[in-house]
Parts: structure tokens; sequence; C-alpha cells
């Protein structure tokens, strides 16, 4: 598999966790609002991490390092995923993996292995409107058999939305939490630029609109927060 980049300490991206951040390279969807787009849509320039490099790495962050979040990109795109995941888990450390959902077999592979402490699912939009927002004709089967995985095998997770001006409505956001109905965790985004997006012209909700947001996935999943408040 190829790693894009390393980022050695995160305080965010593994919640509970002192970790640092691994970026697979290449994605499926083409989100408009996607903050890492050199490592989506240019993934020949992306910058080189081996595997070797980052389990030294890590063995040298024994006893300092907690977690490992995996993030990308969509890592699930890369079949040796799990064997790397549990290198790392053989190190100590627990793992965290960020998925768009898309790849439901290899999700369930990882999960029935116990390979993941924590997964985050990404939940683009309401079904109707899933292509649009992932930028692709999304299989949204896929996703829905990866949010029932989840939400019956239990173990630590969360789904998540990051909502756009444009792209998402209040009656869109319902839609979603209704379609991940039970969930532990569900946390709206709020869209920002990060200088490297796919798309272009988007822009973010004001804290106003983002409760109004907020209010709408509550009709499903009472405990839905934003994220970054």
């Amino acid at each position: 598999m190829r790693i894009g980049g390393l980022q050695k300490l995160t305080l965010l991206d593994f919640p509970g966790k002192i970790a640092c951040t691994v970026f697979t390279v290449g994605c499926n969807f083409r989100c408009p609002f996607c903050h890492n787009a050199s490592l989506v849509t240019h993934t020949d320039d992306a910058g080189s991490f081996s595997e070797g490099e980052l389990m030294d790495f890590l063995r040298k962050r024994q006893g300092v390092l907690e977690g490992v979040a995996i993030t990308g990109g969509e890592p699930m795109l890369w079949p040796d995923l799990p064997e790397l995941m549990a290198e790392i888990r053989a190190l100590g450390f627990a793992v965290k993996l960020d998925t768009n959902g898309s790849f439901p077999d290899r999700l369930a592979g990882v999960l029935e292995r116990g390979l993941a402490d924590y997964v985050a699912m990404d939940v683009k939009n309401s079904p109707e409107k899933y292509a649009l927002t992932a930028g692709t004709a999304a299989e949204t089967e896929n996703v829905k058999r990866s949010v029932r995985l989840l939400l019956d095998r239990g173990g630590d997770y969360e789904f998540r939305t990051t909502v756009v001006k444009g792209l998402h409505e209040p009656a869109d956001i319902e839609a979603a939490a209704r379609w991940i109905r039970g969930a532990k965790r569900y946390y709206l985004q709020a869209f920002r630029d990060s200088g490297d997006l796919i798309g272009e012209g988007l822009s973010a909700f004001s804290p106003k609109e983002m409760q109004t947001l907020l209010e709408a996935a509550r009709k499903e999943i009472p405990n839905t927060e934003i994220r970054g408040e």
C-alpha cells in the first residue's frame, strides 16, 4: 500500500488517545469539499512514506504514543491494509480507521479480526444526494451495508457528516441521521477550506445555520453533536 504522509502527533484525530495519523494515497470518491485533494487527485505526486519507515517510527514511539489513526484518501482501497493494522497492533498501539464505508466486505474482515479499536465512518448525505456529494456514482448499497455492520457489531465507532452550503439542507441531515438511527455517536462537521480542495467556490454554514442542522439531526439521533465548537 502507499502511504502519502505521517502526522507525528495528534490530540484530535483519535478520541481519547495521544496518537499519530497515517495518510494513505488514493480514494474512490471525489467529494468536492475533500481537504486532502493531493492524496486523491494527484496520486502520482503524493508524498511517499514506506511501511518500513512507519514501523521504525512507531517502534521509537512505544510508550509515548497510544494510538495510530489511519485516514486518507480512503484506506480501505488497499487490500493489504489489515496486515498493516495487525503489525501496528502487535506493537501495542490502538488503531483508529477512517473510512467512507464503500468497502463493506473489507470492513467486515477488519471488524471480525478485531483490528480496529475505533472506526470513524463518513455519511456524506441523504441516500438520494449521495452521488452529488461523493462526486461520483457512489454505490449506496455498499455504504448501507457498512452502516449496518457498525450498528450491529457495536464496538467503538462514530458516524460523521461534513456539511457544506449547496450540498446539504436540514432535510438532508435529518434523512442521513434516520439512515443511521441508533448510532452511538453522530457528529456534524462544518466545512473548512484547507487550501487543498477538490472543488471550488464552496462555503460553510454560519454557527446559527449549524444549529438548525443540528436540530434536524437530533430528531433522529438525540445525542448528535457539532464537532469543532
